[in-house]
């Protein structure tokens, strides 16, 4: 037992000292210090974007995918700079790897966040942003003769349908060489750049999307593989039919078969929402622009549909986490729009989007397929209360879809006594009073109505049944090892 406590226990010199191989994950052959490397890091451009906006602290993020190359990119980036900037790197981030992890530069007191990887574009709240996406080869004519291949037909049947030219950040560097073939190949196309920096947004903010809402027939042709970033574009554009090169296998696929499904298990989402009154906000960023200004609106429209709300934030989302908040019927996460749709299948309680929410308290839940996820048009959608919510008939029974039956929706916030206003003209205090004159107790407590319903309410306190037990000295060391203070202890 000795032998093996002693190879278990070290004083973690090995994984300090130890040398690790540097491996590729989907970006070709990557090795220090070669130009390979240097150019899908943009190592140069880098560089000089920190120079010439004269950051002194900047912090560096990467996702899970990534970080293996942080080390050689600090040292590399370090080397270069100027005496007094000084660099970090961010391991780990708060929520989703696609957002700017504002806080954890905070803590290093960063004015500048460089994100590398796959990025959702949404805009910083307090830090400027630099992106590097990486550069991945792409086969710009094949690419482009497989697209015009796929689409001609539809093209032929419309001739004033739009077609709009959207990539995957990590082909973003040859998105001007795709537009330009295709121009040649007789396709029309409109392409917006993505942008390679972000200021704090200090205004009304604009999509970054690329394809504006229209009724116009829209072609959308998406370069990449299968991801979130694509998923929010077929939910968001469900009226525009998308093909999608891939080009790992370099076929092309029309994607928009996959829209009716996902489009259906949201809906289903919607209904559960509707029979719920207790709703849990999810906050899942603290760096999208907005995501206070929403997260206020959606308490105020709780509130006026009388349902009670609690804000909860837990850092990455895992069914566990969210099991411990039992009294909530269903959660609404706040996120950027890659990481608002969550298949809530493994989870106890259905997870909605802020829009889904909205549909969910209107008088008539119809869905015509329109899907809102941008923080500032969801800030400005109408909503229209659920008339069933109305003071008039409080008890008027609501449709459940999901049980097929009748049910009575709690009411919160809501006084169950008459209200008496103080006749004395000089007071404005409004005192809520039962019949018998003793003040009521607000039925806004949900944690506290769903404690009392259950049978276990915790351990027993028995204050003065039990004598106190006698001090005793316990183990001591540490678990590969405790020592006994006495004889005779287990």
């Amino acid at each position: 037992m000795s032998g093996e406590g002693a190879s278990f226990y070290s004083q973690g010199e090995e994984a300090i000292t130890r040398k690790i191989e540097l491996q590729d994950f989907k970006t070709g052959s990557l090795l220090p210090g070669t130009p390979r490397f240097t150019e899908y890091f943009e190592l140069d451009w880098t560089i000089s974007q920190i120079k010439d906006g004269e950051f002194k602290r900047i912090a560096l993020q990467f996702p899970d995918e990534l970080l293996q190359y942080s080390v050689p990119i600090f040292q590399t980036l370090k080397r270069h700079l100027r005496p007094g900037q000084d660099v970090y790197i961010l391991a780990d981030t708060s929520y989703g790897s696609c957002c700017v992890d504002e806080v954890a530069a905070q803590h290093v007191d960063a004015d500048l966040i460089v994100h590398y990887g796959h990025a959702c574009m949404s805009h910083p709240c307090r830090l400027p942003v630099i992106y590097v996406f990486g550069r991945q080869h792409l086969d710009v004519g094949l690419c482009a003769q497989n697209l015009v291949d796929s689409i001609s037909k539809d093209l032929a049947l419309n001739e004033n349908t739009r077609v709009v030219l959207k990539l995957d950040v990590i082909y973003a560097h040859c998105a001007a060489d795709v537009r330009d073939a295709l121009v040649a190949k007789g396709i029309q196309v409109l392409y917006t750049p993505i942008p390679r920096r972000l200021e704090p947004a200090t205004q009304t903010i604009t999509s970054l999307t690329g394809v504006e809402t229209s009724n116009t027939p829209t072609i959308i042709l998406y370069v990449g593989p299968e991801s979130f970033h694509l998923t929010n574009l077929l939910i968001t554009h469900s009226f525009s039919t998308v093909y999608r090169y891939d080009p790992n296998t370099q076929a092309v696929i029309t994607e928009s078969t996959k829209t009716n499904k996902m489009l259906m298990r949201r809906y289903t989402a919607v209904q559960k929402a509707r029979d719920a009154d207790v709703i849990g906000i999810l906050v899942g960023t603290l760096g999208v622009a907005s995501y206070l200004p929403l997260i206020t609106h959606i308490r105020a429209t709780l509130k006026k549909a009388q349902k009670k709300s609690y804000t909860i934030s837990v850092g990455k989302l895992n069914p566990a986490k969210l099991a411990n908040f039992m009294e909530i019927e269903c959660f609404v996460l706040v996120a950027c729009p890659e990481n608002s749709i969550i298949d809530s299948k493994e989870f106890l309680r259905p997870i909605v989007t802020p829009y889904e929410l909205q549909i969910s308290l209107q008088a008539e839940p119809t869905w015509s397929g329109r899907y809102v996820l941008d923080f500032n048009e969801l800030l400005n959608e109408p909503i229209e209360q659920d008339e069933n919510n109305s003071d008039d008939d409080t008890d008027r029974p609501v449709f459940s879809l999901m049980t097929g039956t009748y049910r009575h929706a709690k009411k919160y916030g809501v006084a169950t006594p008459d209200i008496d206003t103080p006749t004395n003209s000089d007071s404005t205090t409004v005192v809520i009073r039962s019949q018998n004159n003793t003040v009521a107790r607000l039925a806004d407590s949900a944690a506290a109505d769903f404690l009392s319903a259950r049978s276990y309410q915790g351990l027993e306190m028995r204050l003065g049944e039990d004598a106190p037990g006698v001090l005793e000295q316990g183990r001591s060391g540490i678990a590969r090892g405790y020592q006994d203070d006495h004889p005779g202890g287990d």
